[in-house]
């Protein structure tokens, strides 16, 4: 079917003859809508693969990868169990925490608050917020002084700066000869940081876990362990040995759990994106059925003459197949080729556009991150291609079969 010849002639097809002009204009669009989908479908993927990386890397800059918690809420020897959590396998480093909801007022503006109490010598073993410092360090916060770190949203929201006192205002009550008060505690503001995720820089506070637990009337005890594993993807794996190991007194989770409905509601999006760009490459993939359509019946006397001069029908069908085949080919490099440099040179050519039209894509108090990111992953390249190409290759078989059952004597009766 596909002999040299054959090849040639299918060859010879593309370029058109002044009088079907119409026929090659036809014949470019095809290869220009199969390129487009695909350097859509390539950037689109790039881009949602980005956004799921760079969330996963926020969250987990700020949260654990597991966390064991006491059955009842707090941990009364976590510097025991902590010892233990050193010798258990896949385990790099843990830190205590007290974490509770609070109202923070600074002048005449208040914001519920995430609270959380830290070691600051501990906390790099399982976060990166001391390298997300925008003013102060977290050695700043020395128990008894009663500092405080800010997100840099919730700082801005609240007008406040280093050096600022604000007032935390906790659940738990007290009673005083003049009723039942809210306990409050005045901070002063030690630092800021900035992660890049709005959650957190707009929801989120740290002080030091001894002031915290005199806040939160822990005394000795903590919420929690935090604790950060050699392989993130094991978690789950992990935990559930760690689960084992101790005792029913612990209750031990992972990030998988506290965050599987997000995450796994980025990948069905992801397939329905798929899904959804794959069709518009079907379309356009499928134009090559009717540009084939109108070269057949261009051709109908070329191919008759041929079939007289002993072209076999395979040899014809396979003449219209390496037409539809090329436009497909080359539709599918384009695409690929223009995919591949857009995704990229994205978190360049976004910010770029933003700036030159005065416009923000990705506000960030609606958006989790408010940066376009951009992942490419070569196996989605080479599934995209192929499919592209297969979807191309079967636009061409009913045309040329078509094609192949032409009858020279009908065709020449009338040349």
């Amino acid at each position: 079917m596909f002999k040299p010849l054959t090849f040639y002639i299918g060859l010879r097809y593309t370029r058109a003859k002044r009088r079907t002009q119409f026929i090659s204009f036809i014949t470019l669009t095809s290869i220009l809508g199969i390129a487009l989908g695909v350097t859509a479908l390539i950037t689109v993927l790039s881009v949602m693969n980005g956004f799921e990386a760079e969330l996963r890397e926020r969250i987990l800059g700020m949260t654990s990868h597991a966390t064991v918690t006491g059955r009842y809420g707090q941990l009364d020897d976590w510097h025991e169990l902590d010892q233990k959590l050193k010798d258990f396998p896949h385990v790099e480093g843990a830190a205590p925490f007290i974490s509770g909801q609070v109202m923070i007022n600074a002048d005449r503006r208040v914001s519920g608050t995430m609270l959380n109490g830290i070691m600051p010598d501990y906390e790099s073993k399982v976060s990166e917020v001391a390298d997300k410092m925008k003013a102060g360090q977290l050695s700043d916060l020395i128990a008894g002084q009663y500092g405080i770190v800010l997100g840099l949203e919730l700082a801005n929201y609240l007008g406040v700066i280093v050096g600022d006192k604000i007032t935390v205002i906790s659940p738990q009550i007290n009673s005083t000869p003049a009723g039942i008060v809210p306990r409050m505690r005045r901070f002063t503001v030690v630092g800021v940081f900035k992660v890049g995720m709005y959650e957190y820089d707009r929801n989120m506070a740290l002080i030091n876990i001894e002031d915290a637990a005199k806040l939160f009337r822990m005394e000795n005890a903590v919420s929690g362990l935090r604790i950060k594993l050699d392989d993130l993807f094991n978690a789950p794996q992990i935990t559930q040995s760690l689960a084992s190991a101790l005792s029913d007194n612990y209750q031990v989770s992972d990030w998988t759990l506290a965050h599987n409905n997000f995450f796994r509601a980025i990948q069905t999006e992801k397939r329905v994106m798929f899904i959804i760009l794959l069709l518009i490459v079907a379309v356009a993939a499928f134009n090559i059925v009717s540009t084939l359509v109108m070269v057949v019946t261009d051709k109908r006397g070329d191919i008759a003459i041929l079939k007289t001069q002993g072209l076999t029908s395979g040899s014809v069908m396979g003449i219209f197949m390496v037409l539809g085949t090329i436009i497909g080919v080359v539709g599918t490099l384009l695409g690929t080729a223009g995919g591949i440099l857009l995704a990229l040179n994205v978190e360049t050519i976004v910010p770029a556009i933003e700036k030159l039209f005065q416009v923000q894509f990705m506000a960030a108090d609606v958006y989790y991150i408010s940066e376009l990111p951009s992942k490419l992953v070569w196996a989605d390249v080479y599934a995209i291609a192929s499919m592209a190409f297969l979807l191309s290759l079967i636009a061409t078989i009913y045309p040329a079969w078509q094609a192949s059952k032409i009858n020279p004597a009908e065709v020449l009766r009338y040349e």
